[in-house]
C-alpha cells in the first residue's frame, strides 16, 4: 500500500502544473506575437488591411447610373454599408456568426464548444464573420488541406482578425466581408450576386433571395441555385429558420416565405455579357490609351489593370437607347437575311470569287492556329476540307453542325453585317453604339473600326459647298450627263439610273439623289472644297480632292459621317463625338474627365438649309418609306445611300436632339445584293432606324420631342420653300437665279 502524498509534495506538483501552463501560455503568447511580426510568414501591413488586395472588376456606367458591363478577371464590384439589405446582413450572422456584433474577432466560446462537436465527430466550422474576411483578402493560396499548414493558417487569421477589429467597425467588416466572398458562377461579392441570380441591386434583395445567396456560402457548388435548386432551396429555408431562431424574423413570415419559389433572374457572368460589347470592347482599347498618353498611374507607380482595379468609366450611352438600338436590329436583320438568302436561290454566289474565299481562309482564326501550330500547306487545306464539329451563328442561334471549316467560310461570306450609331448632336454625347451583329462571332467593330465606302451619304457635303457658294435649294438644272476634266487623266463621267428627265430644283435632286445634279455642282464648286468641308465635319479618313467624292467614292466609318451630320443638325457647329465622361478609381477619385472638342465647320444659315433639304429626302425622296411604310412622320431629315453594285446600303438621320447613321453589308464587297431594290440603303438600313425611333418615341423618359429644326434667330436669305416662288429658266446663271429670286 504506497503512501499518501504530503503537503509538500501537493504543492510541489500544483508548482510544476502552474509552472507548465504559465510557461504554455506564455510560450503560446510568444508564439501569437511573433506571428504578428511576421516570423512565420508575412502577414499585411496597416495599410495592407486599409487597402486590401483584391480583384475588382471595373464597371462600364451608363446615362443615369446604370451599369452595363465589366471588364474582370474576378467579377466583383463593392457596395457600401448602407447599399446592402438589411435581410443579408441579418441572414449573414443567423447563419455564419451569431455572436457577430459581440466578440472582438475571435468568438473563444463558440471556438471550444466547435473543438467539443468535432472530437465526437461532428465537424463545424468556427471562423468568425470577421476571420473569414480575413482568409478572403489575404490568403492567395486559400484555405489550406494540410492539417499543420492550416493550424498554422488559423493562428495568421486570428492576428488578422484582431487587427481588423480594432481598425473597422462592425457594419465595415461585415461590409468588407460581403465584399469578397465568393458566390459561384463568376460573381464574386454581393453586388455581382444580386446583379448576376436576381437581375437587382442589393439593397433591393429580398428575404427569400438574401437567404439563397448566403445559403451558398454553405457549397457554392452544392447548394448552386443555378446547378441544384432543389438542394439551394432547402438550404435557402434552413437558412430563413435560422433567421427565426435569431430573433431575425418572425415564424409567421419564415411560414410565408418558405412557400415561394427560387425566383431566379439569371444573367450570367461573362466579360461580353451585358449591352454594348463592341463598344466595350473599344471602350477598354480607349481608356488604355488615355492611360498610356497622359502616364496615368497607380499611387505606387504601377499602371491600372482594368481587369483588377476597380475602375468606374462613366460613359454617354444611353441604357434604353442602347437596347432599343440592338432590338431593332436584331428584329429587322433576322428579315433581311432571309431575303438576302432567297435573291440568290438557283444562283451560285461563290462562282469567281476563289480569292476573296481564299482571303477568308487565312483569315480566320482557325487558319492562324494551324499555322502557330506548324502546318504545312497542304494539312490546312485537308483540314478546311474535312467535316468537323463547329458552332455556327444563325438569326435563330446557334447551331452545332458538322461542316467542313471551308463551307462556314462560305457562310459566313454571305451573312449581311450591320452597324448603327446614334448621338446627341448638340453636346457630342453618343447614346447607342451598335458594331456588328454577334460580338460572340464576329467581334470587329464597324463603328469606328471599319470604314466603308458611304456612296450618296457623301453628296450632302457637296450641296452645303454649294449653298454657302449662293446656290438655293430651288435653283433648277437640267438633268442630264455632265463630264469633268481631270487633270491628268481621264474626264470623269458619271453613270445615273432612276434619272428624272427635264430641269429639276437641287430640293428635289438631292431628296432623289440624282448623280447627274449632284456632279453639276461639283464642277461648279470644285472636289478640292468638298473635301475641305467633309474634313471641317469631322471625316478623319482619306477624302482625296478628286471629283467622284460628290457621289460617295470615299471610305468613312458611322462614327465619322455620325459626327460629320451632327454639323447640320447642331447649326453649324462640329461637336466631337464623345462617349467617355469620366473615369475614377474604386474610392470615387477622378483620375480622366473629358470635354468634346468644339469647332464651327458651316455657316448656321447653310446649316439650317440644309436640314429642310434632308427634310425633302425623308418627306418627298428616296427616305420616304421612314413615313409611309414606318409611320413616323415627325421632323427628320436624312439621306439613303447605296454604293456600287449594292455593296453597301447607308442611312443617315437627324432630328434637332438625334443623329444616326445605319450601315448594313456582307463582309466582303464582292458579296452583294443582286437587285438595288432589296438592296439599297432604304431597304437594308432605314427601316432600322424606323424600328429604333419608333421605340425611342413610345418611351417619354426619354424626353425625345418631335419639335422641328429652329431656324436662325435672324432667319435666313436662302430661298429654300420652292412652292413659294416662280422657278427660274435652268439656262439662267446670274446670282439672282442662284439664290431662287
Amino acid at each position: 500500500m504506497s503512501n499518501p502524498l504530503s503537503s509538500a509534495d501537493i504543492k510541489k506538483y500544483n508548482f510544476t502544473i502552474w509552472k507548465l501552463l504559465i510557461t504554455g501560455i506564455v510560450l503560446f503568447a510568444i508564439f501569437i506575437v511573433s506571428i504578428g511580426f511576421g516570423v512565420f510568414g508575412t502577414l499585411p501591413s496597416f495599410r495592407d488591411i486599409e487597402h486590401p488586395k483584391s480583384n475588382q472588376a471595373t464597371e462600364i456606367v451608363a446615362e443615369g447610373g446604370k451599369v452595363m458591363g465589366t471588364y474582370f478577371v474576378q467579377n466583383r464590384s463593392n457596395v457600401t454599408y448602407p447599399e446592402i439589405s438589411p435581410f443579408v446582413i441579418n441572414a449573414l450572422i443567423s447563419t455564419e456568426d451569431t455572436r457577430f456584433k459581440e466578440h472582438s474577432g475571435i468568438d473563444f466560446k463558440r471556438t471550444f464548444t466547435i473543438i467539443f462537436y468535432n472530437l465526437i465527430g461532428k465537424k463545424q466550422g468556427a471562423s468568425t464573420i470577421t476571420q473569414q474576411l480575413a482568409l478572403n483578402l489575404f490568403s492567395e493560396e486559400g484555405r489550406q488541406k494540410n492539417f499543420f499548414k492550416r493550424l498554422m493558417q488559423k493562428f495568421q487569421e486570428w492576428v488578422i482578425a484582431v487587427k481588423l477589429e480594432r481598425n473597422y467597425t462592425k457594419e465595415e467588416i461585415i461590409t468588407m466581408y460581403l465584399n469578397t466572398v465568393d458566390f459561384g458562377n463568376q460573381a464574386y461579392g454581393i453586388k455581382s450576386a444580386a446583379r448576376v441570380y436576381f437581375n437587382t441591386t442589393p439593397d433591393q434583395l429580398s428575404v427569400t433571395e438574401a437567404a439563397t445567396l448566403v445559403g451558398l456560402q454553405k457549397g457554392i457548388t452544392r447548394y448552386s441555385p443555378t446547378r441544384n435548386p432543389d438542394r439551394s432551396l432547402t438550404r435557402r429555408n434552413t437558412v430563413m429558420a435560422m433567421m427565426v431562431r435569431a430573433n431575425n424574423l418572425t415564424a409567421e413570415q419564415f411560414d410565408i416565405e418558405k412557400q415561394k419559389p427560387l425566383g431566379l433572374e439569371f444573367n450570367a457572368a461573362n466579360v461580353s455579357d451585358g449591352i454594348a460589347p463592341y463598344f466595350r470592347s473599344v471602350l477598354k482599347n480607349e481608356v488604355r490609351k488615355v492611360f498610356e498618353e497622359r502616364s496615368i498611374l497607380k499611387a505606387d507607380g504601377t499602371p491600372y489593370d482594368l481587369d483588377r482595379d476597380g475602375l468606374r468609366i462613366i460613359t454617354t450611352i444611353n441604357y434604353d437607347m442602347q437596347v432599343y438600338a440592338e432590338e431593332a436590329q436584331k428584329e429587322y436583320m433576322k428579315l433581311l437575311q432571309a431575303q438576302f438568302t432567297k435573291s440568290w436561290k438557283g444562283r451560285n454566289p461563290y462562282k469567281g470569287k476563289e480569292l476573296q474565299i481564299e482571303q477568308g481562309i487565312k483569315r480566320s482564326d482557325r487558319y492562324k492556329a494551324l499555322k502557330l501550330e506548324g502546318k504545312s500547306v497542304e494539312e490546312i487545306k485537308k483540314d478546311f476540307n474535312t467535316p468537323t464539329e463547329l458552332s455556327i451563328f444563325t438569326w435563330k442561334g446557334n447551331i452545332d453542325t458538322l461542316m467542313k471549316p471551308i463551307d462556314s467560310v462560305k457562310y459566313y461570306k454571305m451573312l449581311l453585317r450591320n452597324a448603327m450609331m446614334v448621338m446627341d448632336p448638340q453636346t457630342g454625347y453618343i447614346k447607342a453604339w451598335v458594331g456588328g451583329i454577334n460580338y460572340e462571332h464576329f467581334k470587329y467593330d464597324q463603328v469606328k473600326m471599319g470604314t466603308r465606302q458611304v456612296g450618296s451619304t457623301a453628296k450632302p457635303f457637296t450641296y452645303a459647298v454649294a449653298i454657302d457658294n449662293g446656290y438655293s435649294p430651288c435653283y433648277t438644272v437640267m438633268n442630264e450627263p455632265v463630264s469633268i476634266d481631270v487633270p491628268g487623266g481621264q474626264p470623269w463621267v458619271p453613270r445615273s439610273s432612276g434619272t428624272i428627265p427635264g430641269p429639276i430644283t437641287l430640293q428635289k435632286a438631292l431628296a432623289n439623289s440624282q448623280n447627274y445634279i449632284t456632279a453639276y455642282l461639283m464642277k461648279q464648286v470644285g472636289p478640292t472644297a468638298v473635301s475641305t468641308l467633309a474634313q471641317k465635319m469631322g471625316i478623319t479618313s482619306d477624302v482625296p480632292a478628286y471629283p467622284s467624292i460628290a457621289l460617295g467614292s470615299f471610305n468613312a466609318s458611322i462614327y465619322d459621317m455620325v459626327g460629320a451630320y451632327s454639323v447640320f443638325a447642331n447649326k453649324g457647329v462640329w461637336t466631337e463625338p464623345t462617349y467617355i465622361l469620366r473615369i475614377e478609381d474604386k474610392n470615387g477619385i477622378v483620375l480622366y474627365d473629358k470635354r468634346p472638342s468644339v469647332h464651327p465647320a458651316l455657316n448656321e444659315e447653310v446649316a439650317y438649309v440644309m436640314t429642310r433639304m434632308l427634310r425633302g429626302v425623308v418627306q418627298n425622296g428616296t427616305g420616304s418609306r421612314l413615313s409611309y411604310k414606318y409611320g413616323i412622320k415627325t421632323p427628320i431629315g436624312g439621306k439613303t445611300g447605296t454604293t456600287q453594285n449594292n455593296s453597301d446600303g447607308w442611312f443617315m438621320a437627324i432630328t434637332p436632339q438625334l443623329v444616326a447613321g445605319v450601315w448594313t453589308g456582307c463582309e466582303d464587297r464582292a458579296f452583294h445584293f443582286i437587285s438595288t431594290r432589296e438592296g439599297e440603303g432604304a431597304n437594308t438600313a432605314l427601316p432600322i432606324f424606323a424600328g429604333f425611333m419608333k421605340r425611342v418615341y413610345a418611351n417619354p423618359k426619354l424626353k425625345i420631342g418631335k419639335e422641328d429644326f429652329a431656324a436662325p434667330k435672324n432667319g435666313t436669305s436662302i430661298v429654300y420653300d420652292c412652292n413659294q416662288y416662280q422657278l427660274q429658266d435652268s439656262t439662267k446663271t446670274t446670282q439672282e437665279d442662284k439664290l431662287g429670286f
